[in-house]
């Protein structure tokens, strides 16, 4: 006969394995989380190529990407997430893909708007608005009205932006201040050109991931990944899970951070 426990009931499978989720988890230090994660997204055309589909169907199955890495990050409690969702240089894409981006893009804040403000998270756009079609501004503006309040994670949406563009109209602001006397050349600073930037609260990246392989960081947050620790996975991103996220994590917290000095000192 079978044996039994102590209390009369079956003895517990103790064979039964973590998964790999929770050996991360086990593994993480809440206390040395990053506070502000950026993701480049790269590989959604690839994964569709691969399965004879058009591109467009990547970026849909991407979605669910999305979802898993802003619940991991909302429920672990990293205060910003910054994802790049259309960069500056994604306009040189066919115009059919082009308007069926920006489509995807707004149908997918209408749709996930409110499990977002459920969840705290706070959400904006970072990049430009010239050349963004009106319906998509209309709806950025309303998930980030909808979202202003809520303390949770600030979820930033990385759409029309392009790092070096940020940085030469931060650079013109204070060109023009200089020009009508209320900044002098001398006050030129990098904190004054970091109060220029598109979201001048938005504090440093301390972890950038990125998808697909690729080992660039295509114009992406120039100003804020100075001393910003990269991880690259060669997992395309409608692939990426919470597991990948954690995996990210894990490996972050096993650098040395030492902004230019040297371990002793630090």
């Amino acid at each position: 006969m079978g044996q039994t426990a102590r209390d009369g009931r079956p003895p517990t499978v103790e064979s039964a394995e973590e998964s790999p989720e929770e050996k991360l988890l086990a593994r993480l230090d809440g206390s040395r989380l990053p506070r502000h994660v950026a993701v480049i997204m790269d590989g959604n055309g690839r994964w569709a190529q691969e399965r004879g589909m058009a591109r467009l169907n990547g970026h849909r199955a991407g979605r669910v990407s999305v979802r898993e890495t802003v619940e991991t990050c909302g429920k672990l409690g990293i205060e910003f997430l910054t994802l790049y969702t259309f960069s500056a240089e994604n306009w040189r894409r066919p115009e059919t893909e082009i308007r069926a981006l920006m489509a995807l893009i707004e149908e997918t804040l209408r749709r996930e708007i409110e499990d977002l403000h459920g969840n705290q998270v706070r959400v904006r756009h970072v990049g430009q608005r010239e050349g963004l079609p009106d319906s998509l501004l209309k709806e950025l503006d309303r998930a980030a009205a909808r979202t202003g309040d809520n303390t949770g994670l600030r979820l930033q949406l990385a759409i029309n932006y392009g790092g070096r563009q940020e940085i030469a109209a931060a650079a013109a602001e204070l060109a023009r201040e200089v020009s009508s006397g209320t900044l002098a050349p001398a006050e030129v600073t990098e904190a004054e050109l970091g109060r220029h930037l598109y979201c001048p609260d938005l504090p440093d990246v301390d972890l950038l991931i990125r998808t697909g392989g690729e080992f660039r960081v295509s114009n992406y947050l120039l100003w804020q990944i100075a001393y910003a620790e990269i991880h690259v996975t060669s997992v395309l991103w409608p692939d990426f899970r919470r597991v990948h996220v954690l995996e990210a994590l894990v490996e972050y917290q096993g650098r040395q951070r030492r902004f230019g000095g040297v371990e002793d000192a630090a």
